[in-house]
């Protein structure tokens, strides 16, 4: 029997668990059983006898069982309900404000299922990631992940968002071994919540400021073994997502890499003259701008330096916001434009130091919980720059080229389930006595291999995750 099924509500709301349901079946009892028993008893009564008995079948009987369970938003409880068989459907029936939704788990292909309400035209919709291993059931809000920022509201800093990224966005292509990082196409993870991009890029005629040449690249390697890929595809790919859901933004993160002579600031300029240059498509504030600021554009992060003539741009403030000074391989660091805290350690040169790379991940996760974002009291977009609460970027991401159990996909099926389950069970956990006193965020997770198989769970915590955030809102 398993243990104890552990309930968490990361919602604003409470809910209360009315009832459960499931088959239980009693084993069948074998003529071998009884013979045993026979044998058992005839050796303490030696002058009886007894006779052969039939073979029983095994029998199913429906259990229904009334509770009232309440668990209020972002708490954790522990219920006595056990389940004797972990691969048996339960049927629960949850109530919010009166409304009720039915949920049967587990599931056979995926952890999550989403709630089915019982009334028509419902005003909640919820979904539960089941953790079978350890019992545990969260409910989340379920997020319209195509335009998951609509119900946060305009004054809201970026930085305080929980946001799922993915690392090197574009290499869900045929390439070499560790050059491929992502399951599914940058339009696809745009439609299922992605709104963080990873891009490194080389200019292919640095030299001639007509062209606006920029090939995709991972390291020293082309994405795709099929033909140079190029950023100006994916930026018009980009524009057509965000035209179809203005409600959202895309924050870009841009790198130089790859072969040639190419400078940072040929980059910049070939940026800013024929990619970045329209203030109604691109955010290029030397700043972390609100949510109001940043809906239907690219929000700029450089990770490179820039041209003398655009470190005079924005009152000789600068031009993007600045991630130039990323440290390598890092476990917790700070750029010092102060806009970025990063987790990028990413040298697991072999499996075992998997655990030490998803210890790095989780801590990050703690700092980014930690933060109470300040909301303005007015709402719009306020005309003061808004306060200095820097990216938290958490790359879930490690390779190690000459080690195949190392390899991006590889990593990736290790490190992503155990961040689904860090977020499900102990993200800014709730005691009931002890509330954690940020907002509960996670920052900027970085992924690889997301989306696998259909797989967006890992995108669905991470979503679900700002609700503490907009309760706040909700509340001011």
């Amino acid at each position: 029997m398993s243990s104890a099924l552990t309930i968490r509500n990361l919602t604003s709301r409470p809910v209360e668990l009315k009832s459960y349901e499931y088959h239980a079946t009693t084993p069948s009892l074998s003529r071998g059983g009884m013979t045993n028993i026979t044998h058992n008893v005839t050796s303490l009564f030696r002058n009886a006898t007894t006779s052969a008995s039939p073979v029983t079948e095994p029998t199913t009987t429906f259990v229904h069982q009334d509770v009232s369970i309440r668990v209020e938003p972002f708490e954790s409880l522990q219920t006595d309900i056990k389940s004797q068989n972990p691969n048996e459907t339960l049927h629960f029936t949850f109530e919010i404000e009166g409304e009720k939704h039915k949920l049967d788990t587990p599931t056979p292909t995926s952890k999550s299922t989403t709630l089915q309400p019982l009334s028509e035209n419902p005003c909640f919709n919820y979904t539960a990631v089941h953790l079978l291993e350890h019992s545990h059931l969260t409910l989340y809000f379920s997020a319209h992940l195509s335009s998951w920022m609509r119900s946060l509201k305009d004054d809201t800093p970026l930085s305080a968002l929980s946001i799922p990224g993915t690392h090197n966005s574009p290499t869900c292509h045929r390439a070499l071994p560790s050059v491929r990082c992502q399951a599914t196409s940058p339009p696809e993870q745009l439609d299922n919540g992605v709104r963080f991009f990873d891009i490194r890029v080389q200019p292919e005629s640095p030299l001639d400021p007509t062209k606006d040449g920029l090939a995709l690249v991972h390291g020293v390697f082309p994405i795709s073994l099929t033909g140079t890929k190029y950023l100006r595809d994916l930026v018009q790919e980009v524009y057509a997502f965000l035209d179809q859901n203005p409600s959202e933004t895309l924050i870009m993160s841009l790198k130089r890499e790859g072969t040639g002579d190419a400078t940072d600031a040929q980059l910049s300029r070939i940026l800013k003259d024929h990619y970045a240059g329209d203030p109604n498509r691109w955010f290029t504030a030397p700043r972390i701008p609100y949510l109001g600021e940043a809906r239907g554009k690219i929000v700029l992060i450089r990770r490179f330096g820039l041209d003398e003539s655009l470190k005079h741009e924005w009152g000789g403030a600068g031009w993007g916001i600045d991630a130039e000074n990323w440290a390598d391989n890092t476990p917790n660091a700070t750029c010092p434009s102060g806009d970025i805290c990063v987790q990028d350690f990413y040298e697991v040169m072999e499996e075992v130091n998997i655990e030490k790379k998803i210890q790095y991940s989780q801590e990050h996760l703690e700092r980014a919980a930690k933060c109470v974002c300040t909301l303005p009291e007015q709402h719009g977009v306020p005309a003061n720059p808004p306060p200095k609460q820097p990216f938290f970027i958490n790359f879930l991401t490690a390779s190690n080229f000459w080690k195949v159990g190392c390899w991006p996909e590889k990593i990736a099926a290790k490190l992503n389930p155990a961040i689904v389950d860090y977020l499900c069970r102990k993200h800014n956990e709730y005691d009931g006595a002890a509330p954690q006193a940020g907002d509960g965020s996670t920052g900027i997770v970085v992924c690889d291999w997301v989306g696998y198989k259909g797989d967006w769970d890992l995108v669905r915590c991470i979503v679900g995750m700002n609700a503490k955030l907009e309760l706040r809102e909700r509340d001011s």
